[in-house]
């Protein structure tokens, strides 16, 4: 009966059954929070009738069902959440035509959150055992780029092993079926974990620190210790995935590629838009320097809690530019104020991303040298507080030398 109403956040409670399909009497409806509920059932259709809303959240209830068609009416949404509950088939296409939707959270879910080639499911094995599936829909099995990308995937992970990287169980590839099983990861990929308040909040600065770590050790692994050397080419906040702990996995591999160091051709482009090394656009060369370029945007990106975008532009010469800018202002602000050893470990993680990203490759450090540095136990020997340090002071401080001499090897 509230037809003014415009703002509604029940969430945290303990209320039980049905979404009322009335909800949808609420025309003028802006902001509709109801997570941490115990909400079952369908999500009626007629939710399709607030068309000013512009929040969604359903998260952490029980509604189950098929995500209803109707969701694509709601054309000023530009925030849903329906992850934690017990939705089943496909994702809607009709939630394509969101246009104005810039955060979607699906993750817990049964639904096929459809990537860039090939749909991830969650399954699980008799035994109990939770994996995520990836399947080659049948069209895209005929695309030679997607027949090439996933048998790509499989050549890669079937050779390399370590902690932070995601871990293949098996795989199938035949004309009629096409899937590759990983090991699930429960808290899903960064990019969503940052931009979920709770999730966010729970990536304390302690943990994003060990994130940024595991990311290099293994970037420096793929770099250094496979033989050939493999370069990723699509590190990205999407690309890295979060187990239970909150610990980092390298994911995706798909554009990734075994590099020839007597080989110097090019390559056509790949990665993800606003994380791909500038040379890039100019060279068409990738070498292992572009993953340091990437690794140094999410790496601030985990740091500011989001993509640093126009930040970017300060390390557009070979030295950072006149920036007066306090490290402190480059910090998350959900969460609380970091620890006297917290500041030092953040000043650490700082002082080297400035240096991955540098537009010229040949002032990056390569990713043995960053990960070695964030190896050592001993804390950085600065007296400096992040809230007396600008970014044109950290940029002048001494940057890593490459401890191992090396020379950039060309991508096939």
């Amino acid at each position: 009966m509230l037809s003014e109403l415009n703002y509604l956040s029940l969430s945290g409670n303990s209320l039980s059954g049905e979404l009322p399909y009335q909800i949808g009497l609420l025309s003028k409806l802006t902001y509709l929070s109801l997570w941490g509920n115990n909400l079952s059932g369908k999500l009626p259709y007629q939710i399709g009738l607030l068309l000013k809303l512009m929040y969604l959240s359903l998260s952490g209830n029980n509604v189950g069902g098929k995500l209803t068609c109707q969701i694509g009416m709601l054309s000023e949404l530009n925030y849903l959440s329906l992850w934690g509950n017990n939705l089943s088939g496909e994702l809607p296409y009709q939630i394509g035509m969101l246009s104005k939707l810039n955060y979607l959270s699906l993750r817990g879910n049964s639904l096929s959150g459809t990537g860039g080639y090939g749909s991830v499911y969650e399954a699980r094995l008799p035994n109990k055992t939770i994996v995520a599936l990836k399947k080659l829909h049948r069209l895209e099995a005929e695309d030679p780029s997607f027949d090439r990308s996933f048998r790509n995937e499989v050549h890669i992970l079937s050779n390399i092993r370590h902690k932070n990287i995601v871990k293949l169980y098996g795989f199938c590839l035949h004309n009629r079926c096409m899937f590759l099983v990983y090991e699930y990861m429960e808290k899903g990929s960064l990019f969503c974990a940052l931009r979920d308040d709770a999730h966010a909040m729970e990536l304390d600065w302690t943990k994003r620190v060990e994130i940024v770590k595991g990311i290099a050790h293994a970037l420096s692994y793929m770099h250094n210790d496979c033989n050939p050397p493999i370069v990723h080419r699509d590190i990205s906040s999407n690309n890295i995935l979060l187990n239970s702990k909150m610990e980092a996995f390298v994911a995706d591999f798909g554009a990734s590629r075994f590099l020839d160091p007597d080989s110097s051709h090019q390559t056509m482009v790949a990665g993800t838009y606003g994380y791909i090394a500038p040379e890039l656009a100019y060279t068409m060369v990738a070498t292992e320097k572009c993953d340091v370029y990437s690794f140094g945007v999410v790496a601030l990106e985990i740091i500011m809690g989001s993509h640093p975008g126009d930040f970017l532009l300060s390390f557009s010469s070979p030295r950072c530019s006149e920036s007066k800018m306090m490290l402190n202002e480059l910090l998350d602000t959900r969460l609380p104020l970091p620890t006297r050893n917290q500041e030092h470990d953040i000043i650490l993680v700082l002082k080297q991303v400035f240096t991955c990203l540098r537009s010229n490759p040949k002032f990056r450090p390569s990713m043995i040298t960053l990960s070695r540095e964030f190896s050592q136990t001993q804390k950085l020997l600065t007296t400096n507080s992040i809230y007396a340090t600008s970014v044109e002071q950290l940029c002048k401080f001494p940057a890593v030398s490459n401890r191992k001499s090396t020379t950039d090897t060309i991508l096939v």
